[in-house]
């Protein structure tokens, strides 16, 4: 008998057709999905569903994706929860930045669903023992 392990993956995105779109790349391929369209919502679905991996924009009302995951890799909870920051923001200190904040993973908007697909599962690798 073989258990495969399904990731599930936290969205957090406050423009609903990109929250849509990112959802609907992740579910083809397997993933549980939880959605959230603001920080403070994320943060309620992490500590009740606890993540394998966390997709955040930037820029979002209230809280942005760069604090939100300050805030979460502060948190002994959830510190080795990997986050991928995906947004517009396209310059090197946007990137430079994310690392700062203790992101696990940077790409920007347009992204090719093979992109999005790649990093989510480089970060969700489980090796096997």
């Amino acid at each position: 008998m073989s258990i495969t392990w399904i990731a599930t993956i936290l969205v957090i995105e406050d423009c609903l057709s990109e929250l849509k779109l990112i959802s609907h790349y992740l579910s083809d391929r397997g993933y549980n999905i939880i959605k959230a369209t603001s920080a403070k919502e994320a943060l309620e679905i992490i500590l009740e569903e606890k993540p394998d991996a966390i997709v955040t924009d930037v820029v979002m009302p209230g809280m942005s994706g760069f604090e939100l995951c300050r805030f979460i890799k502060t948190n002994l909870t959830s510190q080795k929860v990997p986050i991928l920051i995906c947004s517009s923001k396209n310059q090197a200190i946007h990137c430079l930045w994310a690392k700062k904040q203790a992101a696990d993973a940077y790409i920007t908007k347009p992204y090719t669903p093979e992109q999005l697909l790649n990093v989510i599962q480089s970060l969700t690798h489980k090796p096997t023992n």
